[in-house]
């Protein structure tokens, strides 16, 4: 069972994917539960994530569902293995939403990540200083030592990006650039930490300028993830107050990647964002002068 006894991202990814083989080889559940000798509870509660599949049985299944790919047959395999994985995250899981942990346990396992961003800095770019403010100015109280520690989860997960774990791609609107929603000082700091993020070979960042008009409300912040080597779009997750939801159905997926898409088309190329962001930082220094 996943750890916790509830669905983990990992053993809803495993389970989804055998869901799909089963039903392209135009099988059902009664008959799976057949060729793994268990009742069809079982198939039933595997394909949902409620229990991870054991190796063997993920084996006997694709070879009845005719799926003969190396690399989808190890994917799968290694999905089960890492299933009740303790990541870095769970040390910090008893002051932590179910929902976030989940939403680190994608990152974590993440190739490429994807983000749109029309009014704050996202995470995985954020200062310490700029996420205890994000933090802190939440509706709801959030005791001092809980803010660090959530800055401490925080920084945590940049480590990944930090260490070319994943490809890393984020669109900003130019309000996030231009007008601060906390102290200048922190703003500024936030800037110049974005123009060195941007250096890096696995990041881009790129600003929706104001000129690209309603472009920036066509959606709200999201962001999308892959696992494969290539970047497919295969979750995304949307932010609320209480959390995030993730999406999994192939049309939200499909609807989210043509929305980056279209973001991306509209927004400066990221040597262009550089010479905005960099102008900005001027602005703000010059106007303190």
């Amino acid at each position: 069972m996943p750890a916790g006894g509830r669905p983990t991202v990992r053993s809803r990814r495993l389970g989804a994917a055998l869901k799909r083989y089963r039903q392209a080889a135009k099988l059902d559940q009664p008959q799976a539960a057949e060729m793994l000798g268990v009742h069809q509870t079982r198939v039933s509660r595997i394909e949902s994530g409620h229990v991870t599949a054991r190796i063997l049985e993920i084996r006997v299944l694709l070879n009845a569902y005719g799926v003969d790919d190396p690399e989808v047959r190890n994917k799968l395999e290694d999905l089960a293995k890492r299933s009740n994985h303790r990541g870095w995250w769970l040390e910090h899981a008893a002051h932590l939403r179910p929902d976030y942990l989940d939403y680190i346990a994608l990152e974590d396992d993440a190739t490429y990540i994807r983000e749109w961003q029309p009014v704050l800095v996202p995470g995985l770019l954020q200062t310490p200083a700029y996420a205890e403010a994000v933090i802190a100015s939440t509706p709801d109280y959030i005791a001092p030592e809980r803010v660090a520690q959530l800055v401490k989860v925080r920084q945590g997960r940049q480590a990944k990006i930090e260490e070319g774990g994943a490809a890393y791609a984020a669109i900003l609107w130019e309000a996030v650039i231009r007008h601060p929603l906390m102290s200048v000082e922190i703003h500024r700091e936030q800037l110049s930490a974005i123009l060195e993020a941007g250096k890096r070979k696995n990041v881009t960042v790129q600003v929706l300028p104001f000129s690209a008009g309603a472009v920036a409300g066509s959606t709200y912040a999201f962001q999308s993830f892959s696992f494969e080597s290539e970047p497919t779009v295969e979750a995304v997750t949307l932010d609320n107050l209480r959390g995030a939801s993730v999406l999994e159905a192939p049309e939200d997926l499909a609807a989210y990647a043509n929305a980056y898409d279209h973001l991306r088309s509209a927004a400066l190329a990221p040597d262009a964002s550089a010479r905005l962001i960099r102008s900005a930082l001027r602005s703000s220094k010059e106007e303190a002068s």
